[in-house]
């Protein structure tokens, strides 16, 4: 967790999505929450912890203008979107860090994931660790996947018919590729 209050900023703004609110420090981010129907429930979803020692300011106007265009369901790289861990383990990292190697528009599987980050037999524990992902869509969760075409669970307000809206808005915005 960050440090020093004077630096914790937070914002919440209306999205296609629903109301997001996001929390940091500097560019930051720390923690996203989204999928909200009003101001008030995505500030009070980032958690006490935030709404203490954080104040609310126009703290990162890019990463909310990213975050807005990804919700209306334009392409959006967020893969240079700088994010804080936190405090988690080794493990923990490798599975969020291979996750944000994911393309858009692209699923994996919670066991391929697990092998990705060298750990071929935890699946399940991905599966834990895409609940508690503190930063949804910069890291992006709803692209993992059960098998056998089973979205799977997914944390955010919705649930898995908000996991399917967004694997279905990716598929049809994926950038084409052509050789020249």
């Amino acid at each position: 967790m960050p440090t020093p209050r004077a630096l914790l900023r937070r914002m919440v703004f209306p999205t296609d999505l629903g109301w997001m609110a996001v929390a940091g420090a500097d560019d930051v981010l720390w923690r996203l929450v989204f999928g909200h129907r009003s101001a008030s429930a995505a500030e009070r979803a980032l958690g006490p912890h935030w709404l203490e020692r954080s104040r609310s300011a126009a703290w990162n106007a890019r990463l909310q203008r990213l975050l807005q265009q990804y919700a209306a369901g334009h392409y959006v790289d967020l893969d240079e979107v700088p994010v804080e861990w936190g405090p988690s383990s080794e493990f923990a990292r490798r599975v969020l860090q291979a996750l944000r190697r994911l393309g858009y528009g692209h699923t994996t599987t919670y066991a391929a994931l697990a092998a990705e980050a060298g750990s071929p037999r935890a699946a399940r524990a991905v599966g834990n660790r895409m609940a508690a992902n503190p930063v949804p869509l910069v890291v992006p969760c709803h692209r993992v996947v059960c098998c056998h075409n089973n979205i799977g669970a997914y944390s955010a307000p919705g649930g898995a018919a908000m996991k399917r809206r967004l694997l279905d808005m990716e598929q049809k915005r994926m950038p084409i590729c052509r050789n020249l």
